[in-house]
């Protein structure tokens, strides 16, 4: 139940911090954003793409160094979703266009690439909690890329370079952004990225890739570009002061006590239907029938509960000695009531004296101790002496109804303060004998 419970809530809470709403705090009586970063950023870069390989012969990206000359023939235009302040999605379009750099000893070629690239990408500040570097932020990126790849190669007499043809290939793309915050909003980054095609007919130079690495076309790409984050919060979201995982678990802490105490208040320790919250007597005997209150049913008010009453009497007729009624005659549930500063028992407490002769005449091997309680309302020494000569009234009944006084005990358990005393009914409860089994 708890489980379910906790689920629900947290169900509800989930959808709440997704749509941006503020939530009332109750204890702080004041309202408070679960999120506080701005989710969409738009990203544009210009840098240089080098195809690795593969190329035909005579042709090649550089031969001065691995990047060779720097030029910008690489374009990118993309916007970026947050998640969650750790975990997003990257989604834009591209342009590239490689050639060979002048004076390189390649021969000529042009090979255009418009692509699109879906990206997850990882706060990595965040994640490995280096946030610590103030303006300067780590992005990780991976994902897909699919490309038009067009051929701007001439063809001669002996080659074909496949001028003006168009095939789509796609690939696996991986990067990492190192950026810096130069404004609230606007970031200065720089981008390495990877791609590898999983599907390129085509050499770089535009001529029809041999069948053994026609699956292996690799390219590398260097950019520079501009962040800008658009929401209404003052800083970039990549910067921005979250919140959100701090105010959930104090929700779910809260929650959980909240929960747990439900719990405690439904316990129900004697198993008799009603909640240990609204139990009066929360030791009544199983199997007993009881009221809305806990309390076992007594319609005569004779001090014994009436359904234990007609068990023990029919029980009584074939001799029968059960655990139950010791435990039930031990714990206090047959009881002789008086009135206030009296030691002649209430007419109708004699009824549960009657049960007690009942009791021992079927069991004459047993002797019984007689409790004898009173009030608070009047001074202890007093009391003390009250309580010993109810308890003597009613060995006396006994007694005179053919009970050996050899099996008789008499105690006293002076004045009892578990009623309030201010209550009329509460007092009457008190005021009683109670009996203990000797074995």
């Amino acid at each position: 139940m708890k489980k379910i419970t906790l689920l629900s809530l947290l169900m509800i809470s989930a959808i709440s911090v997704n749509a941006q709403e503020p939530v009332k705090v109750a204890d702080e009586k004041k309202e408070v954003k679960k999120i506080e970063y701005n989710k969409w950023t738009v990203e544009a870069t210009l840098g240089q793409a080098k195809g690795i390989r593969p190329y035909s012969a005579g042709y090649f990206s550089s031969s001065s160094g691995f990047f060779g000359k720097p030029e910008a023939n690489s374009f990118s235009l993309t916007t970026r979703y947050m998640i969650s302040p750790k975990f997003g999605l990257r989604a834009g379009f591209h342009f590239d266009e490689l050639k060979n750099a002048k004076n390189n000893g390649s021969l000529p070629f042009k090979m255009q690439m418009i692509g699109f690239s879906v990206q997850g990408v990882v706060n990595a500040s965040r994640l490995f909690d280096i946030e610590s570097l103030g303006k300067l932020g780590l992005l990780l990126h991976g994902g897909i890329r699919v490309d038009a790849m067009t051929s701007k190669t001439e063809n001669t007499l002996t080659t074909n370079q496949n001028y003006n043809n168009s095939e789509y290939n796609g690939g696996l793309i991986l990067g990492v952004t190192p950026h810096y915050r130069i404004s609230k909003k606007m970031s200065l980054m720089f981008d390495v990225s990877y791609q590898n095609n999983i599907r390129q007919h085509f050499n770089w130079d535009g001529s029809s890739a041999a069948p053994n690495s026609n699956l292996s076309a690799q390219m590398i790409t260097t950019s520079f570009g501009l962040t800008y984050s658009i929401g209404n919060n003052d800083v970039h979201g990549d910067w921005a002061v979250v919140k959100e995982n701090t105010l959930a678990l104090e929700e779910i802490e809260a929650l959980e006590k909240r929960v747990g105490s439900i719990e405690t208040l439904m316990n129900d320790t004697d198993k008799d239907g009603v909640a240990d919250y609204l139990d009066q007597e929360n030791n009544s005997t199983a199997g007993v029938a009881v009221d809305s209150r806990g309390k076992m049913v007594d319609l005569n008010k004779n001090g014994v509960p009436d359904e234990m009453e007609r068990y023990f009497n029919s029980s009584s007729k074939d001799g029968a000695k059960t655990d139950a009624v010791n435990r039930f005659i031990n714990d206090g549930y047959v009881s002789v009531y008086f009135d206030s500063g009296k030691t002649k028992p209430t007419s109708i407490s004699i009824e549960g004296i009657e049960f007690i002769k009942t009791y021992m005449k079927n069991n004459p091997s047993k002797s019984i101790v007689i409790y004898g309680h009173a009030d608070e309302t009047v001074a202890n020494a007093n009391n003390d002496k009250l309580a010993s000569e109810r308890a003597l009234a009613v060995k006396d009944i006994l007694v005179r109804s053919g009970i050996r006084a050899a099996r008789l005990f008499i105690a006293s358990d002076n004045d009892d303060s578990s009623g309030e005393k201010k209550s009329t009914d509460a007092r009457k409860l008190v005021r009683r004998v109670t009996f203990k089994i000797l074995e």
